[in-house]
């Protein structure tokens, strides 16, 4: 299965968001659907988790990681993963939904207990590397 994720910044923090349905927070994205190419996946993706007050230009996504990894839902599917970073300002209001509960901009002084497996062993280290964040 192929997912992507999101990365976006502000003031060295990487957003990440908490869907209802999982205890941990997961980076903004999801499943690649038939037909789809891992950059418009992304954008959908960020339409749909973000809200439609959320403002960003669909040209701003680099594909910047990949990397095969297990399912944190489920500890046993393989998927290949697609990290974009936007390499702009994220402007307007994040809006919660029936899928995400909560928004938060993290930086690596709110630990790893509340991140998911992409996050604690593949992202944030990345961010880190880079100077991304904190």
């Amino acid at each position: 299965m192929n997912v992507v994720g999101t990365m976006f910044f502000k003031d060295e923090k990487l957003l990440i968001d908490k869907p209802r349905k999982r205890p941990t927070y997961q980076m903004i994205g999801g499943r690649v659907e038939a037909g789809e190419t891992p950059l418009e996946a992304a954008i959908r993706e960020c339409h749909e988790e973000l809200g439609n007050e959320a403002i960003f230009d669909n040209n701003l996504f680099e594909l910047v990681m990949e990397f095969d990894e297990i399912a944190t839902s489920d500890g046993i599917t393989p998927i290949h993963f697609y990290v974009f970073q936007y390499k702009g300002e994220l402007k307007g209001n994040l809006k919660t939904s029936l899928e995400i509960e909560n928004f938060k901009w993290y930086t690596s002084e709110d630990g790893n207990d509340i991140l998911s497996n992409t996050l604690k062993n593949e992202v944030v280290p990345y961010c880190l590397k880079k100077k991304l964040i904190k």
